[in-house]
This record gives structure tokens, sequence and C-alpha cells, in this order.
């Protein structure tokens, strides 16, 4: 094939990838772009197999197999609500690509040490902080921000080791100092996410993602590969532009995040209800079917809690009985930090058939809780959590909420009084407009439904 042909059909995969980057910014779309984006890779593998640099097809077809039978495995296996630490898998996987390819480059003699030991030390990060994100989201280690004393400046420490390091590799090309490089690269991925709570993983996970974009670009220019350098930098930007939004979503810094974690030190934070013993009201399925079925208009609430019960579903079903049987005004609103990685809440409603005209963001549907008649929330804390707004000791103060509290009634559907991942108290339990239902999210619904159905 020639390398006319080549560049050509690289160029073709890059406007696909664009295309399909596009078409993921929207759920109406998200299946075109996830097409597309298959598409170009399909054309990007086929002309690279068949380019005149690939000898060893045994090791490809290898790949092939293994890669396929992990992507196969993968759709059949893995739930809906185990996106978030797959994602982070994922991730994990394209930093460690670029650690392997880097390593063989570096074997083979290649005399672009810059490009290949910045491709490998970004690739490491994101390898061992999507390893540490991963076992945080699946429940192998705490949640929550693990921080000791001295830990800020270790990590100073390692990240000066680390450009320290790869400069004396650049200059002298000393395998020895590459592999050296290589760990404390790793090291350092470990420590940067193990400060940061569960509440911050929908930042990290776009982080770790624009990490193993930018790694791409740099093995890209190792390799001197166009589409992995187009490819690379499309991921890396929008990973990086993703993680922005999620950080105004918090107003809060990214620095503030990687650095410090969420909820990392609550030990000082003033709970409004310190010293108050206050009881919330809890109702019953039937209650809350009988009040929802009389009102003009619901806000449904999804967070992690629904997430984790599946509940999804059988919400939609609720409202679809409210709108079809009562007449009833439904809408959805989503956080954009709600669930453990960006757009979770968006993925379990589109998988649930929940019309995309019903499903609001944050800003576009705040203001229409204050006319609303009830305020189903369901799994979620931290983000209709009114000390964002009025508790400056806070560790989630400033962070934008929805204001559920300003419905006439609103229903909290969660096993407990306990804190969210942030660890901080929610006063609205016990506000007067405010009725608990215990339970499962997914078995109360189901209960609300039947009520619903009589």
């Amino acid at each position: 094939m020639s390398h006319t042909c080549l560049s050509f059909i690289y160029l073709l995969s890059a406007i696909l990838f664009i295309f399909s980057i596009r078409g993921l910014a929207s759920p109406e779309t998200a299946r075109r772009g996830n097409l597309l984006g298959m598409i170009g890779m399909a054309a990007a593998i086929a002309v690279t197999v068949y380019s005149p640099l690939v000898t060893e097809y045994a090791w490809i077809l290898a790949a092939f197999l293994c890669g396929g039978l992990i992507g196969t495995w993968s759709t059949l296996k893995v739930k809906m609500t185990s996106l978030p630490q797959m994602i982070a898998a994922f991730n994990g996987l394209g930093g460690l690509s670029s650690v392997f390819i880097a390593a063989a480059e570096i074997l083979a003699g290649t005399p672009t040490y810059l490009e290949t030991s910045l491709g490998m030390l970004i690739g490491a990060v994101a390898f061992s902080g999507s390893v540490i994100a991963f076992a945080k989201l699946q429940g192998l280690m705490p949640a929550r921000a693990l921080v000791f004393p001295g830990q800020q400046l270790l990590n100073l420490l390692f990240g000066l080791s680390v450009i320290i390091t790869c400069v004396w590799f650049i200059t002298t090309g000393d395998r020895n100092l590459f592999y050296i490089l290589a760990a404390l690269s790793i090291l350092l991925g470990f420590l940067l996410i193990l400060p940061i709570g569960g509440a911050d993983m929908p930042v990290v996970i776009s982080v770790l993602n624009a990490y193993s974009g930018w790694a791409a670009v740099g093995i890209g220019f190792s390799l001197n590969n166009v589409l992995l350098i187009i490819v690379g930098s499309i991921v890396g930007a929008s990973g990086a532009i993703l993680s922005y939004i999620m950080v105004k979503a918090m107003n809060r810094s990214l620095l503030n995040v990687m650095l410090g974690g969420f909820g990392a030190d609550n030990k000082n934070t003033q709970n409004e209800s310190d010293g108050l013993k206050r009881t919330a009201k809890t109702g019953n399925p039937e209650d809350a079917a009988f009040i929802m079925e009389n009102a003009n208009k619901v806000i449904i609430v999804p967070g992690y809690g629904m997430a984790v019960a599946q509940a999804q579903h059988i919400l939609k079903e609720m409202a679809s009985d409210l709108v079809t049987k009562y007449g009833v005004e439904v809408k959805f609103a989503i956080h954009p930090v709600a669930g453990r990685m960006p757009g979770h809440m968006n993925v379990l409603l589109a998988e649930a058939n929940v019309p995309y005209d019903d499903v609001f963001e944050l800003e576009d549907i705040n203001r229409e809780f204050a006319t609303a008649d009830v305020a189903y929330v369901i799994g979620a804390n931290d983000v209709t959590n009114p000390q964002a707004k009025t508790n400056p000791a806070s560790p989630i103060y400033g962070m934008p909420i929805l204001d559920v509290e300003k419905a006439k009634t609103v229903f909290f559907v969660k096993r407990s009084l306990a804190t969210g991942y942030s660890g901080v108290e929610n006063p609205l339990f016990y506000a007067d407009n405010t009725i608990m239902l215990y339970g499962d999210a997914k078995k109360v619904t189901e209960e609300i439904v039947r009520a619903l159905e009589k």
C-alpha cells in the first residue's frame, strides 16, 4: 500500500473520529456517533495491518483475539451501572499501551527521546491513576479521599523527581533512566488519585481520559504516525473540555480537585445540624403515589442510588403512568456530576427509553422546582444538599445544586439518612416539606407504580 493511500485513509479516519465526537455530544445522535467512530477505527486498523511496516502478523492476530474477547465479554457482562469503572479500566489500558509502545521504541533504539518519554510518562500516570479510580468505583478500596500527613509534599517530591529523571533521560538516552522514569510515573499516578474522593470521580475520569489522549499524541510523534497524533489530540482536548465543564458545574478549580480531593478533610466541617436533634418525616409508597397522581408537575431527580438499584426502567414506567393516566407533567432533572462518570444519569435514562425531551440539565430545570408540586429524589444526595449554598464551612460550599427544596413536597428515596460521598449531612432530610421513603430505590418505586395502577 502506497504512503499516499495510507495517509488518505488515515485522514478519512480522523474526520470520522471528529464527527463521532460531535455525535456523542447529544443522546439523540450518540448511536450515529458511535457507528462513525467504529467505522473510522476499523479503517485505520485495516490500512495499518496492510502497511509495509507490519511484518509480524501472528502477534497482531493474537492482539485482535485478545482485544475482541475482552470487548465482547464487556459488552455482554458489564452492566450499565458498572460503566464508570469500565471506562476507568479502558482509560488505564490506553495509558498502558502507550507505556509498552514507548518501551518498544526505546529497545528499538529510537532517537526521539523527548516524544517517547513524554508519551510514556503521561501514559503511566493515566494507567496507575485509572487503577485507583477503578478500585474505588468497584468497591475494592474505600471511595473516600485517602490522605496522610505530608502527602502533598510527597507528591511534590515525586513530581520533581519525574521531571528531573525525564530531562536526564532525554539528554543522555540511558535506558536505565527510562525504566526508572516509568516506575516513578506509575507511583505518581497512584499518589495523585488516592486523595480524591468518590464525589469527584466524574472529574477524575475526564482527566484520565485526557491523559490517555495526550499520551497517544506523544507516541504518535515518536512513531511519526499522523493518525495517532490527530486522534490523541481529539481525545485529549475533549477530555480537557469535559473536565472543565465538570469542575465548573461544581464551582471549583481543577487544581483544587486534583491536589486536594473532594471531602478529603471533613473533620473541620460544620454541619447545620450540629448540636441539634431533629426527626425526619417518614412516608410510604402509597402516600407518595396519592400525592403524585394529584399533582400538576413532578420533577424526578436521579442519582447514583438509582444506578446501584438499577431502577431506571421502573422509574420510566412510573413517569409514563403519571403522564398517561393522570395527566401529570413529568420532567427529569440531571446534575452534571450526578453518578460516577460524566453523563452517567443521561446514559441510564436513555437505556430506559426516557424521551430526550423530558430530560433537563441543572441550568435549564432549576427555576422550575418552585412551580413543582413534587420533587422525587431517587438516590441523589450531595447534588441536592442546601449546605452548598448556606454553609461556608462545608466542603461542598459553592457547588451549584438542584433546588429541590423549593418544591411543595420532596420525596427522598434512600436506604437511610446516611451522608453521600462528600460525607456531609443533608439538612433537607429534616425539612418540613420533605418525606423520606426508606428502602431500595427500585423496590420503593415498584410499590409506587403498583399503587398508581390500582
